[in-house]
């Protein structure tokens, strides 16, 4: 049965946290708050889960697109090879906010992502979130849940989330109302950054 859990995004409960977290650590999906919108995650380090994801979002994993969440700049260096300054200062300036950037990755990516020359990166400002992955101690998968409906294309209310997602997923986390404009995708991964999708992340910080 699935789970829906409240937690406050100006101070998530340690108890709460560490409910997610224990879900994750068994393998289990769940459907949290960003500073965009909602997304449906899984431990990066556990196979079953990613396929999991995979088979949800009708895809083959080693063809997915899918980003990793981390709590802050340091976790970034774990997976992705080194960057150089100026890269380094505008991840500073830009992050945690709402932005996804693509990055070459290096030799620590989970096994299923190792044929992948990049990763994309987001480090959310949103508390929950956050405080989710720092627990767990690794990143854990990203990728936005659409919505059917032709106006909205994100779900932002998450008892509808929940409605919609209950028994697909072991627990969805109502962090308050979502946005409905994604990340803004950046990649850094040429000589040049290269904008891939424009969306709530201003481009200023380039």
């Amino acid at each position: 049965m699935t789970q829906f859990l409240k937690i406050y995004e100006d101070n998530p409960s340690e108890a709460a946290i560490k409910k997610v977290v224990e879900v994750l650590k068994n393998g289990g999906l769940i459907i949290y708050p960003t500073d965009t919108v909602y997304g449906l995650g899984c431990d990066i380090t556990n196979a079953r889960a990613l396929e999991k994801v995979a088979k949800i979002k009708g895809i083959k994993l080693e063809k997915a697109n899918l980003s990793f969440i981390c709590s802050d700049l340091s976790h970034i260096s774990d997976y992705v090879k080194q960057i150089d300054t100026a890269t380094f200062k505008l991840l500073k300036r830009a992050l945690p906010g709402p932005y996804t950037f693509i990055l070459p990755g290096n030799n620590n990516l989970p096994k299923v992502f190792k044929n992948k020359k990049t990763v994309g990166i987001r480090v959310p400002d949103n508390n929950i979130i956050r405080a989710i992955v720092k627990e767990l101690g690794n990143p854990i998968i990203s990728t936005s849940i659409h919505d059917e409906d032709e106006v909205l294309e994100y779900s932002t209310d998450p008892e509808l989330i929940f409605e919609k997602w209950e028994n697909q997923i072991e627990l969805v986390i109502d962090g308050g109302y979502g946005d409905n404009v994604p990340s803004t995708i950046i990649d850094l991964s040429g000589n040049e950054p290269e904008v891939i999708r424009e969306g709530k992340g201003d481009l200023d910080i380039l």
